[in-house]
């Protein structure tokens, strides 16, 4: 068992049976949230103050795009990042020599610019293997989002360009 994950124990026994020794990033928000706030997560998110639920009309309507539409804008915004300062990004991250567990560190790209910028990958390989963890995160997204929100939300099937904008709206009961 982790050190963090005892002081957790003894701070926030709810939320150290909840999460498991590994969950890293987990454990030290918990503990972030306590020390900070002399309050539990739990006690929190229990709470339902605040907020601008009852200044503004809500309504959820699921995105689900054509995934071949899905995975091609994917696939540019993966390109339009790498040529438009990711790698400089990448760079200064690690001339910061942060481990390379923090949450940073694992985010969709950086490993991939990295071999580049070390000279394992090229430049061609690094923008697909990035465009293919973005696709794949994707994936889990949309599969997420189709089985998990509840039945009565509406789905939206469409790609999301401009000219689909009345035609989600609709879904909602509002008009352009």
């Amino acid at each position: 068992m982790t050190e963090n994950h005892q002081e957790l124990r003894q701070r926030d026994p709810r939320a150290a049976e909840r999460l498991h020794p590994s969950d890293t990033t987990r454990i030290a928000r918990a503990l972030e949230v306590i020390l900070s706030t002399g309050r539990s997560l739990a006690e929190w998110q229990t709470e339902r103050t605040g907020g601008i639920g009852r200044d503004v009309d809500l309504r959820p309507l699921v995105l689900l795009p054509p995934r071949e539409w899905l995975y091609r804008r994917c696939d540019q915004r993966f390109e339009s990042m790498f040529g438009n300062g990711a790698v400089e990004e990448v760079q200064a991250l690690l001339a910061r020599h942060l481990n390379p567990n923090v949450p940073i560190m694992r985010a969709i790209g950086v490993r991939e610019i990295e071999a580049y910028l070390a000279g394992t990958l090229t430049k061609e390989e690094a923008v697909s293997a990035g465009q293919q963890a973005t696709r794949r995160y994707a994936k889990r997204q949309y599969t997420w989002f189709a089985h998990q929100p509840p039945a009565e939300w509406p789905r939206f099937n469409d790609p999301v360009e401009p000219s689909a904008m009345p035609a989600a709206l609709e879904l909602l009961g509002a008009s352009a």
